[in-house]
């Protein structure tokens, strides 16, 4: 068996459109692969073995007891990977294959050295890398690692570690570039992990509402990306939202309805090279999240990111990334000049331009074979 070391390298992730609708059965966004990533580098090795120095933990161990893994370690913010771990491990075992033993560091360069959160992704990141290096780790035995698979089980583990999101982030990593992404239905994910579904047969079917396509913007599109300094509780914000959605399901279901429509526009202007339609329907989403966060009274816009925005629409259009509340805010620009006279002005703002671009691979193993996507 080959026990030669190897390299995964996963991107980030940058929400585009569709916030908080894309939770819905009939919500969509658009989400983007960054060029920070997360490298895993892993090898079979005699014995498991996992490090993550930059979340303080190093030599985790685990072994198998009765079908089940025992870690060495159960620290909350190891959950992701023992849920990564231990998924592909029964994956395996439904396989039909034998698990073997392996060793893996995980590494990350979506947060700043110096500690900056900048909110691109890091957990889905995470759980993609480990699910891909697990999954390398066994092709001797039989196992065929295809992006669709490292998708599905990373969804899986992200659901069995929290219990509800869209999966974008996970897919962007995954799949890299502009994503039009609609979730599978959560209820159907959920209903099959509590009752007797085999993980080998669940993630080789098709997923209901799962819609997953590849979009290219006008080239003379250019996106800009601000970091507001401020860190900002993606759980707190949904709280908010969902009491809305209980107490006033008339204005949620006509935000869901703008939003809807403002993601629809922007795959249009894409299809059609059309950037000023790509303006426009940035700004019209900025303004149903604006509305949403009004009634919602959940603080969607930070004073340093409705600043990062009106500077944006003063050259070209702003809005927030993910959830709002802080981190990142993005803007689309007609051109280099004036996204060069935006990031400055962001800068004396005391906003600071992220040096980003969108990544288009996803997924990879460096420098060998790429992966397929199904």
């Amino acid at each position: 068996m080959d026990t030669s070391s190897y390299e995964i390298r996963v991107p980030g992730k940058l929400f585009i459109a569709g916030e908080y609708a894309v939770l819905e059965p009939e919500g969509e966004c658009i989400v983007a692969a960054v060029n920070r990533y997360v490298y895993a580098t892993g090898k079979v090795s005699g014995h498991n073995h996992v490090d993550l120095p930059q979340l303080g933990l190093s030599a985790i161990t685990w072994e198998e007891l009765d079908g089940k893994l025992l870690f060495s370690e159960n620290a909350p913010k190891l959950r992701f990977i023992q849920n990564a771990i231990t998924l592909c491990h029964q994956y395996v075992s439904a396989a039909g294959l034998k698990s073997v033993p392996f060793t893996l560091s995980i590494r990350s360069e979506l947060d700043d050295v110096s500690g900056k959160k900048y909110g691109l992704g890091s957990s889905a990141a995470v759980v993609v890398a480990v699910i891909a290096s697990v999954l390398h780790c066994h092709k001797e035995v039989g196992v065929k690692p295809t992006k669709e698979l490292i998708y599905k089980l990373a969804s899986i583990a992200h659901f069995m570690t929290q219990g509800n999101g869209s999966c974008a982030d996970i897919a962007a990593s995954t799949f890299g570039g502009w994503l039009h992404y609609s979730t599978f239905d959560p209820e159907w994910l959920l209903r099959n992990l509590q009752g007797d579904s085999n993980i080998y047969t669940l993630v080789h079917e098709k997923w209901p509402g799962l819609q997953l396509n590849s979009i290219v913007p006008p080239t003379d599109l250019l996106l800009c990306v601000g970091w507001t300094g401020s860190e900002m509780s993606t759980s707190k914000m949904i709280v908010k939202i969902r009491q809305l959605q209980e107490k006033k399901p008339h204005l949620f279901d006509k935000f869901i309805n703008e939003s809807i429509h403002s993601v629809s526009d922007m795959v249009n202007s894409f299809k059609n090279v059309n950037v000023n339609g790509a303006l426009q329907s940035l700004k019209r989403n900025r303004l149903a999240l604006q509305q949403l966060g009004y009634e919602a009274n959940a603080k969607i816009e930070t004073t340093k990111l409705e600043e990062l925005i009106r500077i944006a629409d003063c050259y070209g259009a702003g809005k927030t990334s993910g959830a709002g509340g802080g981190d990142c805010g993005i803007a689309f620009m007609d051109s280099p000049k004036n996204a060069e006279v935006v990031k400055n002005k962001w800068k004396l703002a005391q906003i600071e331009p992220l040096d980003l671009t969108v990544s288009m691979e996803g997924v990879c193993l460096m420098g060998k074979e790429r992966l397929t996507n199904d």
